[in-house]
């Protein structure tokens, strides 16, 4: 009985062990989830060739139990005839054979409780292991019912994963484009095209102010070349009035 209940430990213990066995996401999460379900698979299996073992063992102590039963129901027929047989040989007054068949009859009796005894004997092992069966099979139902919450913890978790892993490219082709951005990459184009062109009425500042420069300098020579005129003009009509007197 210790053996059976240390037997049903074990598929608590399991049960347990294995209920905790995908927290650890440090290999690649399809492949620990899918090999924790067959580890777990292969436990339940083993549990079942237990559990089957001693429902087999059980069924032997009932059969030895019902067949003990029998056996002194034979027992006690046998004696019910020979003690009937005894009261004949000493109603006929044959004490002989009525002595003989009356100590038939007790070894019936004898053989009669000895197999009472053993089934008496067998009943509470057989409860005991009733009870025990019992408490395997529902402890091999929790583990198949856990079997199927983790192949849908399983199924769900791999789900999340493609998701996630999903997400994650998305997000990496989304900095790809920030990096990259056709904007950005206009916005550059477009101050480089806003230098040029202050460059350009840079020089064309600077092209005016020369031209302005050149244009005052015509316009100084023609004052100096209009004095020289008048100059020349006074000087002609000086010698007019000399060569006049």
């Amino acid at each position: 009985m210790a053996e059976k209940k240390s037997l049903f430990g074990r598929i608590a213990q399991l049960v347990k062990a294995n209920a905790n066995s995908a927290i650890d996401a440090s290999e690649d999460p399809q492949k620990m989830l899918d090999q924790t379900v067959r580890d777990y698979t292969n436990n339940i299996a083993e549990a079942e060739a237990s559990v089957a073992q001693t429902i087999g063992n059980l069924r032997l102590l009932q059969d030895d139990y019902r067949n003990d039963l029998r056996t002194a129901e034979d027992w006690g027929r046998k004696a019910l005839a020979a003690s009937t047989r005894a009261d004949g040989f000493r109603t006929a007054g044959d004490t002989v054979d009525a002595a003989k068949f009356d100590e038939l009859a007790r070894v019936a009796i004898t053989r009669q409780l000895q197999h009472e005894k053993e089934a008496r004997d067998a009943e509470p092992t057989i409860a005991a292991q009733e009870e025990i069966v019992a408490k395997l099979k529902a402890g091999l139902e929790a583990m198949k019912a856990k079997r199927a919450q983790l192949v849908a913890k399983r199924d769900e978790l791999v789900a999340r994963s493609r998701t996630a892993a999903a997400q994650n490219q998305m997000m990496d082709a989304v900095k790809s484009i920030d990096l990259l951005d056709p904007a950005s990459e206009v916005g550059r184009f477009e101050e480089k095209i806003r230098r040029e062109e202050a460059k350009v009425r840079g020089a064309a500042e600077l092209a005016a102010s020369s031209l302005d420069a050149q244009f005052e300098e015509l316009e100084n020579l023609g004052e100096v070349s209009e004095v020289e005129a008048r100059l020349a003009a006074l000087k002609a009509e000086n010698r007019q009035r000399e060569l006049g007197s």
